[in-house]
């Protein structure tokens, strides 16, 4: 092999693997993307569950003056 070709190839694997890795880090943000709004979900979703078994507690304010 000459090293035209040797360069050539050396340099199709790295643009082959720069891409790679762009891909990677597009889908761990969107993984982590995902995972913040299920937690988010998952809160939201038990003040509702909470409010739902005990809907008497919270709703009044006693103050005294």
């Amino acid at each position: 092999m000459d090293i035209a070709s040797m360069a050539t190839i050396l340099s199709q694997s790295k643009i082959q693997q720069q891409a790679s890795l762009s891909v990677m880090k597009i889908a761990m943000d969107t993984t982590k993307q995902q995972s913040f709004n299920l937690a988010e979900l998952l809160e939201v979703n038990t003040k509702l569950m909470e409010q739902s078994v005990n809907p008497h507690i919270g709703g009044n304010l006693d103050l005294e003056i």
